[in-house]
């Protein structure tokens, strides 16, 4: 579908309007939604993988009883299953200090080579806000604990310039993990709300709507994670 051509797919989307709203469908429900726009179902899949690449973290940690991926399958979600092939990423000079971090490198790599095939502004400009957060959090650990920061960036080279002392100052004042992972997610919905390419009817549109989505549901996750432990 051309450039500025969605509009009647925008249109017909329900609006999301709060980071606390209900999301409003599923992400499995937003791709069939799209299925006739090869270009969007490519960014969007490459979106909500990120999402399922989250859960199965958290799965793995133990942070989560059971994942509902919408790419991935829940073999490959519970390590079952190998990944696709693409996340494997070319070999690395040395081992990872955190294994997961060369998975996310991959992703990222992935996503960024998807944005520019699709010439998708949007899905570049948040790969490298999510690359600057995810490593200016890594930084604030690692000073926290007097280790080395750059052992533990993921794809620098990937990231914006952007300012997360606020944000980090909020997460790193947090009275518990649960409470500093909303805070992170509040900072993110802010930016895609700034960055969301509103009206344009273009493939960067849906591609902002899907981030926006798979942040709703995410929210809805931590929320319903504080609500179990609070029983």
């Amino acid at each position: 579908m051309a450039a500025g051509n969605n509009y009647y797919l925008i249109t017909s989307l329900s609006a999301l309007e709060s980071l606390t709203s209900a999301p409003p469908l599923s992400n499995s429900a937003l791709l069939e939604h799209i299925a006739d726009r090869p270009g969007a179902e490519e960014l969007v899949k490459t979106l909500l993988l990120a999402d399922d690449l989250m859960q199965r973290q958290a799965l793995l940690a133990g942070e989560i009883e059971q994942a509902d991926p919408t790419i991935l399958t829940a073999e490959q979600a519970a390590d079952e299953e190998p990944l696709p092939e693409y996340l494997a990423g070319p070999p690395e000079p040395a081992p990872r200090r955190i294994t997961g971090d060369s998975l996310w490198a991959a992703y990222f790599r992935h996503a960024m080579e998807v944005a520019r095939a699709r010439g998708c502004g949007f899905l570049e400009d948040w790969i490298g806000f999510e690359v600057a957060m995810r490593n200016a959090l890594a930084e604030a650990r690692a000073k926290a604990l007097g280790l080395d920061p750059n052992d533990y960036f993921v794809e620098p080279r990937l990231g914006s310039p952007v300012n997360f002392s606020s944000t980090i100052g909020e997460w790193s004042a947090a009275p518990d993990p649960l409470t500093g992972l909303k805070a992170l997610d509040r900072a993110r919905w802010d930016w895609l709300t700034r960055n969301d390419r509103s009206y344009s009817f273009e493939d960067d549109e849906i591609a902002a709507y899907a981030a926006k989505l798979m942040l709703l549901h995410r929210w809805r996750r931590l929320a319903q994670t504080a609500e179990n432990r609070q029983d």
